[in-house]
């Protein structure tokens, strides 16, 4: 960021609470409530709607029908296709999709956020805008610990039966155009979540090997 500080952040699959027993979604809150009290740093939470424009997947079902052979099928998804286009224009379609925001601040970024704030009043008087500068080491050592969080809040997620995957360069790019352009971003929409892909550390099956316990007793 250009006060010096880091971010990452994890995309969240919802899941369906109301559907669950009051033993599940009790035993849900719980979990919860103990992956808020094992943070040892700030998150935020994002929720975005966005209005779903379904003429892309109408277009395409339009096409398979106009292809197939079957006669009755054909018929059928034009019949499903006349009622998707009329829900369509008498209904607003929404899609809503949840973000964790996760940030790092160092004393390095402290620092630099004094230094921006200057910068700033110094653009204001008519002099340039300072840059921030990150060397190798702080950028290394903002990484490391962003990894960590990011486990952290994935692994503690998961206890609460939440999928999550981090978002990288690509999914960030279009995450910032969707925000910044609702108009023409309902087209160009941001990967399935079932393409997300992320390594998480789980418990396994059976006792982990213990080198200095695997000996003959004579």
């Amino acid at each position: 960021m250009n006060d010096g500080t880091f971010r990452a952040v994890i995309m969240c699959q919802s899941i369906n609470f109301d559907l669950m027993s009051p033993e599940e979604q009790e035993a849900i809150e719980y979990s919860y409530q103990g992956f808020l009290n094992s943070l040892y740093f700030d998150i935020q939470v994002f929720v975005r709607s966005q209005h779903v424009d379904l003429r892309p997947y109408l277009q395409k079902m339009d096409k398979i029908r106009s292809q197939h052979d079957n006669m009755l099928l054909a018929l059928l998804m034009e019949d499903y296709i006349q009622f998707m286009d009329a829900v369509s224009h008498q209904a607003n379609i929404m899609d809503k999709k949840f973000y964790i925001i996760i940030d790092f601040h160092t004393t390095m970024s402290t620092q630099k956020a004094v230094e921006s704030s200057k910068g700033f009043l110094s653009t204001i008087m008519g002099k340039k805008e300072q840059h921030v500068v990150v060397n190798e080491a702080d950028l290394v050592a903002a990484k490391t610990e962003l990894k960590n969080r990011i486990q952290t809040v994935m692994s503690g997620l998961q206890q609460c039966q939440v999928n999550s995957a981090p978002l990288n360069t690509e999914e960030l790019i279009e995450l910032y155009y969707d925000a910044y352009n609702p108009d023409t971003a309902t087209r160009q929409r941001m990967r399935n979540f079932d393409e997300l892909t992320s390594v998480v550390v789980t418990k396994g099956e059976g006792r982990a090997p213990q080198a200095n316990l695997d000996r003959e007793i004579t």
